[in-house]
């Protein structure tokens, strides 16, 4: 279809003004850019390295490649100036050319270009949308574009319109082929190639060449039709690519870039713009980056890569020759799973979804290798839909959030009791319209594991995934003995809901002895602890536009996390601090009377109270701030309750003062985080004064903390989790469940 329409289009184009099509272009991208949010500017899944990948030279982080598409004569009298403007800030680019356009290239520019250690490279032949239009049309110019290659001295190539056929360009004499991108749908041929990986693509012949696809939105993208005033999303997308270890490569039309003193047009934006992001990644990420030409990539990728090559191209010429896609796939592998069929998931969670980093950490997980997810939880809010789709994830939202005070334990009982029931009734009749092969069920209450009583009598299996143990938690938010009838009652339930579930995961090391003990489970745990999803939680630039200094809690408002005891530290601290401030964001049934407590001590304007956000708000929020405050009840359900916003500000390069409970002096020491005794109002505010005078020391605990988080994040542990799920599914009967590393 996208063939036919392009035919179409460019056959029409030579007939329609300029301002027409850019017009009409402008405002079906912006239409089309709500539909597409779950795909673009990142795509899941995306970051997974090809087949046999050994990383980048040098222990560099990431490759950062700079292309130029020069598409009329205004565009090759600003080369010049960007080529300034890059040296200015230590790049080099590569610059690729129409060679029977609208512009000749004379022989001056290419050897300005090679004498500054640029690139030129061939950029289509007359860039009119035809070179595909037939395989007759496109042999024949073939023979035109490798003599240009040859008179250049050009090894690389580019489609205009990033039009592409990866088999046809075997015809080509090049090293490499730059048409094609990770994901971008707005492109006449929007078909994604789907990795931030370069990739080799081997001919029938025994040669080949490197395909390196695009990752960053292009600056015409983004400028002029999106309409983007900032390079937010370049930041935000490579910022992305670099923690994943990919390739950021990002074309820039000079053509479309306003250099001082030429005037303002709807053609155009500031060079100021790109400028910035050269900065960005120059000062963000010094010594971490390689700047290659993609005639340079090439020919390490060719050398470095030669023996996997061979044995790709062996495959590819055997008898039964695959098609290029094929080979693709069998290179980037990016589903990752050797399954005959995706699965089909379930998870139950009595939470907002948005809000439920755990679960949606998960979800998001299995989605990305192309299983069909499917989440029940709260809506949060009543405008949200009922239904949605969220990076690949179907949630559905049963019921509204409770708003009572939950105080009264009958209170707190009914809503879990009424999302128990409805959630049973779906995941029945959706297991009955199509079968579930696993349901993945997070407390609280442990009870929610028989809502899926129907699919397990089927043969669906069951993990129970305990965020917080019950028995303990109700203890300590009614304010009753460890030995009352009610937390005997709960101990019981638990039992049950363990035995029931065909595997269980603790979500800390300390609870796994009591689980499993107290449940006869032991052969089929596995700790799976909050571990920081970096996809959510990395170090970015602030955006504040004020002096103050912003302490921050996120999180729940409930007696155990000692959020008292923070407010009467921080009253210590007001005024030797005056630009100051306590932010605390979260909801729970401790609010008012915190609310109250900062009133009583004269907090007012220095205390300020927010809703809780979603995890990727939430995320932005305590990147912005100065440091962060933990201050649990070591002698409460918090003490062995871990806390997941400890490693969150620490995966932000936040520092943060911590109270020194049990779980916490178990995960960290006081290199990565500031303990204080816990309990103690003066010992945090001497914390606080502390980190706050002495700069020094927050930016080396914070180092310190960033690079613990990135040793102990998700990346860490999903294959665990992927493996758990697929031997679960594998098994046929009984509790078969393997018990993971912990």
């Amino acid at each position: 279809m996208s063939g036919f329409r392009n035919r179409l289009y460019y056959g029409l184009k030579p007939l329609l003004p300029a301002s027409v099509r850019h017009g009409a272009r402008k405002w079906y991208i912006r239409w089309q850019r709500r539909h597409v949010e779950n795909i673009w500017p990142i795509l899941p899944g995306s970051e997974k390295p090809p087949e046999g990948w050994l990383g980048w030279p040098g222990g560099k982080k990431f490759a950062f490649v700079l292309t130029h598409d020069v598409e009329s004569q205004a565009g090759v009298d600003k080369c010049r100036r960007l080529m300034e403007l890059e040296m200015k800030c230590g790049f080099r680019s590569s610059f690729n050319f129409i060679p029977e356009g609208d512009y000749r290239i004379n022989r001056e520019l290419r050897e300005c270009l090679a004498r500054l250690s640029f690139e030129t490279g061939i950029h289509d032949l007359h860039h009119d949308g035809r070179l595909y239009q037939s395989r007759h049309q496109f042999t024949r110019k073939a023979v035109q574009i490798n003599q240009h290659l040859k008179e250049w001295g050009a090894v690389g190539f580019r489609s205009g319109f990033m039009l592409h056929n990866l088999e046809w360009l075997h015809d080509l004499n090049i090293e490499y082929d730059a048409s094609t991108f990770d994901t971008d749908p707005f492109e006449p041929q929007p078909d994604n190639i789907g990795t931030i990986f370069p990739f080799w693509v081997p001919g029938l012949d025994g040669r080949g060449y490197l395909e390196l696809p695009y990752t960053l939105p292009q600056d015409s993208t983004l400028f002029l039709l999106l309409g983007e005033t900032s390079p937010d999303i370049w930041f935000k997308k490579l910022d992305w690519i670099a923690r994943k270890g990919g390739m950021a490569l990002v074309n820039v039309h000079p053509d479309y870039v306003r250099f001082a003193g030429e005037p303002v047009t709807g053609r155009t934006y500031p060079a100021a713009l790109y400028e910035s992001f050269l900065q960005h990644v120059a000062e963000r990420y010094a010594g971490s980056y390689w700047n290659v030409l993609p005639k340079d990539l090439a020919a390490w990728h060719r050398v470095s890569y030669k023996p996997h090559l061979a044995e790709i191209e062996r495959s590819y010429t055997a008898p039964q020759q695959q098609s290029v896609p094929s080979v693709e796939k069998k290179i980037a592998d990016l589903p990752s799973s050797r399954r005959d069929r995706p699965r089909r998931i379930a998870m139950v969670a009595y939470s907002a979804y948005e809000n439920d980093n755990r679960v949606m950490r998960y979800a998001e997980e299995l989605a990305k290798r192309g299983d069909h997810v499917e989440v029940l939880a709260l809506k949060r809010e009543k405008e949200l839909p009922t239904h949605e789709t969220i990076n690949g994830v179907h949630v559905c939202r049963v019921q509204r959030r409770s708003r009572k005070d939950q105080q009264n334990r009958v209170s707190y009982l009914f809503p879990l009791l009424q999302f128990c029931l409805l959630s049973s009734a779906r995941l029945s009749w959706r297991h009955f319209k199509k079968r579930y092969d696993l349901i993945h069920v997070h407390n609280m209450p442990d009870f929610l594991v028989f809502t899926a009583w129907l699919p397990k009598l089927a043969g669906s299996k069951i993990i129970l995934d305990i965020h917080d143990i019950v028995p303990e938690f109700y203890a300590s938010k009614f304010d009753i003995s460890a030995n009352a009838r009610g937390v005997d009652i709960l101990k019981n339930v638990e039992r049950v809901s363990a035995r029931f579930s065909n595997h269980v995961i603790v979500s800390n090391h300390l609870w796994l002895d009591t689980i499993a003990a107290r449940n006869g489970v032991a052969d089929r745990c596995s700790v799976f602890i909050n571990n920081v999803n970096p996809d959510i939680f990395w170090p970015r630039a602030r955006q504040r536009n004020h002096d103050k200094f912003i302490i921050l809690f996120p999180g729940g408002l409930q007696w155990h996390q000692g959020l008292d005891i923070a407010l009467r530290a921080f009253q210590k601290v007001k005024d030797q601090t005056p630009q100051a401030e306590f932010h605390i964001y979260g909801d729970g049934n401790m609010k008012q009377s915190l609310i109250d407590l900062a009133q009583e001590l004269g907090l007012n304007g220095r205390v300020r109270f927010f809703d809780p956000l979603s995890v990727r708000q939430i995320a932005e929020v305590m990147a912005n701030a100065d440091l962060g405050v933990v201050p649990k009840r070591a002698d409460s359900f918090g003490d062995k309750a871990y806390s997941t916003k400890i490693m969150e500000f620490m995966a932000l390069g936040v520092p943060v003062i911590v109270s020194s409970t049990t779980i916490d002096r178990y995960y960290f020491n006081d290199s990565v985080v500031r303990f204080f005794p816990s309990g103690n109002s003066d010992a945090l505010a001497a914390a606080m004064l502390e980190m706050i005078s002495n700069q020094d020391l927050r930016q080396q605990m914070a180092a310190r903390a960033l690079k613990y988080a990135v040793q102990n994040s998700w990346d860490t542990r999903k294959g665990d989790y992927l493996r758990l799920v697929d031997s679960l599914c594998a098994t046929s009967n009984g509790h078969n469940g393997q018990k993971l590393k912990s």
